[in-house]
Parts: structure tokens; sequence; C-alpha cells
């Protein structure tokens, strides 16, 4: 290789030196740059993902921490329909954007949710157990494809406790 070198006019050598450096340069770009760069952004992702969920959380445990919200009233409506219940609790808590369907049923009432973040869904359903004692009879959860992460799709029956 260096009696090949050796053997080139001095401008091919500069040319081939320079091709050399640019090769160089592109291999440690692309096969030590760029991984490790692809490998920070998507540490970044999940550090700010957590980050996310951290907030949502915490917003949760604020929530439950403040205990139910007008003790006696709630308490009065625990006779509404639960239909009226469900229409207004989910108003309250602006979770009618992700209703797909509400079934009334003999004992109660079905809702199903698409793109539903969870911990919005768990607050509800803690407030109707403990606001309206109505429980989950029947339920199905899922991962929602769309709307990001937090997300799931629910179909959940709900009856009044005994």
């Amino acid at each position: 290789m260096k009696d090949w070198f050796a053997g080139l006019e001095e401008r091919e050598q500069y040319i081939v030196g320079a091709g050399a450096i640019v090769a160089a340069i592109i291999l440690l770009w692309g096969g030590i740059w760029l991984p490790i760069d692809r490998l920070h952004s998507d540490a970044q992702s999940g550090v700010d993902r957590w980050q996310r969920a951290l907030v949502d959380l915490r917003l949760v445990g604020a929530r439950i921490a403040e205990g139910p919200e007008q003790p006696q009233q709630s308490a009065a409506r625990t006779t509404d329909s639960p239909v009226v219940i469900v229409d207004t609790t989910l108003r309250e808590l602006d979770l009618n954007a992700f209703v797909t369907r509400r079934q009334p049923t003999p004992n109660g009432i079905r809702v199903e949710f698409e793109a539903v973040p969870f911990d919005q869904l768990a607050v509800w359903l803690g407030e109707m157990s403990s606001n309206y004692l109505m429980e989950v009879q029947a339920g199905n959860l899922s991962l929602a494809t769309t709307g990001g992460p937090g997300r799931i799709n629910a179909s959940l029956t709900l009856e009044r406790a005994p």
C-alpha cells in the first residue's frame, strides 16, 4: 500500500489523502456520532414521557387526597338513575370527548371509551365508587393505538353496589 501511494504523483497523493480524511469523517459520523445521538434522543424522549406521567400522577394523587367533593350533594344524587349519574360525572371530568357509546343495562349502564387517558378514567371510577356507590361489574381494557402514551380503550359496565 505504501509503495502504491508513493508511486502516485504529488497531486494524486493529496486527492487520495483528502478522500481518506472525508471517508474517515463519514465513518465516524455515521458509525459513532449518529447512533449515540439517536440513543440520546430516545433517552430524552423517555425522560420527558416519565416526567409527564409523574405530573399526571401527582395530579391524580392531589385529587385523591382532596377527598370527595361536596359529599352531601353526592350522597343525595345516589338516587339518580345510573344514566344521569354517568352523564353528569363524565361532563364534570371532561371525559365526554372520549365516550363512543353509552348503553343502559337492566341494573346499570355500559360505557365505552376510546383513547381515554388512563389516569382520568381511574379518577372517574374512584368518584363513581365513593360518591355514587357504582362499581365496575364487567370491563375490558386495551391499549389505544391513537392519542399517545397513557391512553386506553375501555368498555365498562357499571352497576350500583348493594
